[in-house]
């Protein structure tokens, strides 16, 4: 037929890992972790298994690399920054990124030994370090930012997959903040008192009020010194 393309099967370029990886980085985004299989992935490529075993060795390896590639300019984010600034465009970019790719997040708290896991807590790291704290407070300084990081960026991410498809952020808040102003007043009355706040507030100012809240508690360690 006029316009039909014959599929014949086979590959027209060279199969790279890199290619692996962001066919491997779609898959994830559309499907998440339980998507990804190298026989999809080989449908996709347009190849067989043994291929793609040829440059991964299997599906955790491949996961980490995909990790990897989309952490990665968040790893790079604050180069040009230094002390409070860069913790905060570091969070921000780790913030971002999960948002984008929930499942990185997910593979990022199962794996503390994962590579760029410790780039994140290396950087991050070094900039708590000039903010002038005790020595021995800065691995509680570090963990904390860190932790804070991934949970609320892991959580965010949830919250975004739990809203119906056909509805918006405006009306999933607005839906969840009247239901919070129904609850029993003398059981939830924080709660309820907060549910416009709710309503009306942005994930990644909320976000990043929270890392300026660790960042002034750390700060006043090093001005107890």
């Amino acid at each position: 037929m006029p316009g039909s393309t014959r599929h014949t099967g086979r590959r027209a370029d060279a199969l790279t890992k890199q290619r692996i990886v962001e066919v491997a980085v779609a898959i994830l985004d559309a499907d998440g972790e339980r998507g990804l299989n190298f026989r999809r992935l080989g449908r996709e490529l347009r190849t067989g298994p043994g291929a793609i075993y040829h440059h991964v060795a299997n599906k955790d390896e491949l996961l980490s690399a995909a990790t990897e590639v989309v952490l990665e300019p968040a790893v790079t984010a604050a180069d040009s920054a230094r002390g409070r600034d860069a913790v905060r465009t570091v969070a921000l970019a780790v913030f971002d990124a999960i948002d984008a790719h929930p499942w990185a997040g997910t593979h990022l708290s199962l794996t503390p030994t994962h590579s760029a896991l410790l780039r994140i807590f290396e950087c991050i790291g070094g900039h708590v370090r000039t903010l002038g704290i005790p020595r021995s407070a800065e691995f509680a300084s570090a963990s904390a930012l860190l932790n804070y990081i991934l949970g609320v960026g892991g959580q965010n991410a949830a919250n975004a997959r739990l809203a119906p498809a056909d509805s918006n952020r405006g009306d999933f808040l607005t839906a969840t903040a009247a239901s919070w102003a129904d609850l029993d007043a003398e059981r939830f009355p924080f709660t309820r008192d907060v549910a416009d706040q709710l309503r009306e507030h942005d994930d990644r100012e909320q976000f990043l009020a929270g890392i300026d809240l660790i960042l002034d508690g750390i700060r006043a360690l090093g001005a107890k010194r």
